[in-house]
């Protein structure tokens, strides 16, 4: 068997991506527990839909998906109003649409038809932000392209303690690019 530089190099760069999106959804629920100690927010990560089909030796295990995975993290702001979103992260400058599947983008649509305050919590390198669904369903007319980069996303900004506080704006009076009406 010969050895593939490069195929060895993304598969690198995938257990990194893999890695720092872990980190990345661990500082979301960070926030969580935060904003639920404050009665802000119920947030909680919803599990991936998942079988255990046999069990191995120290833990080990083998199983399969057995549904499409819902949306990453869903709950309830103070005063009763739904709050559904994705997280996703890239270790590279810019974050593509193509990152959410079909299948995301239907359930995050139908939860913001649904009055639901819905969005992407999106890591790009070291900054965070709080796309609201509009912005990213729409990105390809609002940006011209379908990606985004952290320039492109600052004013939905959101502030990091070790903690991604995804509903705290850096900018509180930013442009409300997810407004309903």
């Amino acid at each position: 068997m010969e050895y593939d530089g490069k195929k060895a190099q993304r598969q690198w760069q995938n257990k990194i991506n893999n890695a720092q999106g872990h980190i990345f959804e661990q500082c979301i629920k960070a926030a969580c527990l935060i904003y639920a100690e404050q009665g802000r927010a119920r947030v909680e990560k919803i599990p991936e839909p998942f079988m255990v089909t046999s069990k191995g030796a120290g833990g080990t295990f083998s199983g399969r998906f057995t549904a499409l995975a819902q949306p990453d993290f869903q709950g309830t702001l103070a005063g009763g109003q739904s709050v559904v979103f994705e997280a996703k992260y890239t270790t590279t400058d810019r974050m593509k649409r193509e990152v959410l599947t079909k299948e995301q983008m239907d359930a995050l649509a139908g939860h913001w038809k649904m009055g639901a305050i819905v969005a992407v919590c999106a890591g790009i390198q070291n900054d965070c932000f709080f796309v609201p669904w509009p912005v990213w369903d729409k990105m390809k007319d609002r940006f011209g392209r379908k990606y985004v980069t952290a320039k492109d996303l600052e004013i939905y900004r959101v502030k990091f303690n070790g903690a991604v506080m995804f509903l705290d704006y850096i900018y509180p009076d930013r442009e409300k690019g997810g407004k309903r009406g």
